[in-house]
């Protein structure tokens, strides 16, 4: 015989199922208002120069918190598909004379490039150490490849790659369709936060549907989600292209903002950077692995400037200490001792 539902039971399950809310909550609406007041008054405090760079920090730390804090898959080769961006974006642009086109087909090859490297790994049923061991080498390739292409015979069109010393003197940002209307300083500055906003919501509003909660699940244990009829492949291959897409825009403004494209983009330094800022952020939140980027960013300005103490040392010494006394990163922690002493006096009345 049946046994009835219990009270408790029944809460149980509404609970369970409302566990993954379908839409954006409102707390989330709060933080994003407050993140686009504090970047529109930025400039006033800080050059638009440094913002800039730290908002491309932030775009690229975005894209391999979905792919690794949301679908649980470890690139250690983001920065070849930041570098493809960035490439793509110079050899565009010297060929069609103007930035729009060029902005769209970095963004268009860095996805398809990331995806065509994701489905060759997830469909040949490749494992996450070998997963990470191939986007590593990826990188290294691309590197070693930008840095052979010194000779007049490495074009492509009216772009010569250049080597070591890479692309100079290509058409910077401009208005779209008017290139006699370039976008530098802050102007620059705010099409790099808008994009990095756009891209924010973007991604937690994927987080928010069935995809998003698919990827999840697929982090959790991929093996029943497969066994639950979901295409685990493909699943992980849209949001890797996805992150490669993100990356490549990342790459695109960082060359809008060096006005030079150098192999140094694919350089196994930046990679780790990458992976630094989202584990220092918060892996599994997007909100912490940008703040890592720019506070990480910021940090290594600073650093630069003197001669003391190698900022390498310093970001690894960073990253020990958080991974040993902060594992779930800084912004989660410190939400949880916020939210743990707002709920303090609740509790001690309750006590009482």
């Amino acid at each position: 015989m049946k046994r009835p539902q219990t009270p408790q039971a029944r809460r149980r399950v509404v609970r369970v199922s409302g566990a993954a809310p379908s839409r954006i909550p409102s707390s989330w609406w709060t933080g994003f208002a407050l993140t686009l007041l504090l970047m529109a008054l930025a400039p006033l405090v800080v050059s638009e120069y440094t913002l800039t760079l730290l908002v491309v920090f932030a775009i690229l730390a975005l894209s391999l918190a979905f792919v690794w804090g949301v679908g649980g898959i470890l690139c250690f080769g983001q920065a070849a598909f930041y570098g493809l961006g960035a490439y793509a974006y110079a050899v565009s642009a010297i060929n069609l004379g103007e930035s729009t086109g060029a902005v769209v087909l970095a963004v268009l090859i860095a996805g398809a490039a990331a995806m065509a490297l994701g489905a060759m790994m997830f469909y040949g049923r490749i494992g996450d150490v070998y997963l990470g061991v191939i986007t590593l080498v990826a990188t290294l390739l691309l590197f070693k490849y930008a840095n052979s292409t010194a000779g007049e015979a490495y074009a492509i069109g009216s772009a010569r790659l250049g080597g070591f010393n890479g692309i100079p003197g290509f058409p910077p940002l401009n208005v779209p369709g008017d290139p006699s209307s370039p976008i530098t300083g802050l102007g620059l500055y705010y099409v790099a936060a808008v994009c990095l906003l756009a891209v924010w919501l973007l991604l937690r509003w994927l987080c928010a549907r069935s995809f998003g909660r698919l990827l999840s699940g697929i982090r959790e244990n991929e093996l029943r989600a497969e066994l639950l009829g979901y295409d685990v492949r493909w699943a992980k291959t849209l949001a890797f292209g996805l992150g490669g897409a993100v990356a490549g825009l990342a790459g695109t403004l960082y060359a809008c903002w060096a006005e030079i494209v150098t192999p140094e983009v694919f350089s196994l330094g930046v990679s780790a950077e990458v992976i630094i800022w989202v584990l220092v952020g918060g892996l599994g939140t997007l909100w912490g692995p940008m703040f890592g980027a720019v506070l990480l960013g910021a940090l290594k300005g600073l650093l630069g400037g003197q001669q003391l103490i190698d900022n390498t040392v310093v970001m690894g010494l960073l990253l020990v200490l958080v991974v040993l006394f902060l594992p779930s990163g800084l912004l989660p922690s410190v939400t949880r001792l916020w939210k743990a002493r707002r709920s303090a006096p609740a509790r001690k009345e309750h006590q009482e």
